[in-house]
């Protein structure tokens, strides 16, 4: 079991299991490593009940086969969206690339490469319009400072709805498409 322990300002221990079967503790300053590890043997039976759940409810992993389907289909759909959006906002960019990657949905480089993940594809469609926006967005503020979310926001109003159910479900898609290896 992958546990993490982060001490804060808190006056009581939490549990949280996360989507991607890792365990977070969340602890006060004071709390010591043997009262935490006393927490956790006893909570142990409601954190395994709770990764099973979490297996229990993922969807399963990609094929060999739907993954390169999945693929195909990327690099036709997401240059199409990223030409939308960079008309719209007046943005150019150099080259896309698409790849499946592990950790990230995308990037944008300094020379105006975008990279995006092509298991954007098993998100929402306003999940991937968000990821694209997003990534452009870094052709006009190369950081995520507050001039940069206003960008973003000028763009898609309600972003902040994707990035959350990214934040909440990207995980479980991760593990659907790193599985098929």
């Amino acid at each position: 079991m992958n546990i993490s322990i982060i001490k804060c300002r808190r006056k009581t221990v939490c549990i949280r299991v996360n989507p991607d079967l890792t365990v977070t503790v969340r602890a006060p300053y004071r709390a010591t490593k043997r009262e935490i590890a006393r927490i956790l043997k006893e909570k142990e039976p409601w954190i395994l009940k709770q990764i099973a759940v979490m297996k229990a409810n993922q969807p399963p992993a990609l094929s060999e086969i739907e993954l390169k389907q999945l693929r195909e289909r990327a690099h036709t759909v997401i240059p199409e969206r990223v030409a939308f959006f960079a008309e719209q906002m007046g943005i150019t960019y150099e080259r896309i690339s698409i790849r499946k990657q592990r950790t990230r949905w995308g990037s944008c480089s300094s020379k105006g490469n975008l990279n995006f993940n092509c298991l954007l594809l098993l998100t929402p469609p306003e999940v991937l319009d968000y990821v694209v926006v997003h990534e452009l967005c870094h052709r006009i503020e190369m950081n995520h400072s507050k001039a940069f979310w206003m960008e973003v926001e000028n763009v898609l109003p309600d972003y902040r709805v994707a990035k959350d159910w990214l934040k909440k479900e990207g995980a479980v898609v991760m593990r659907q498409g790193n599985c098929a290896q």
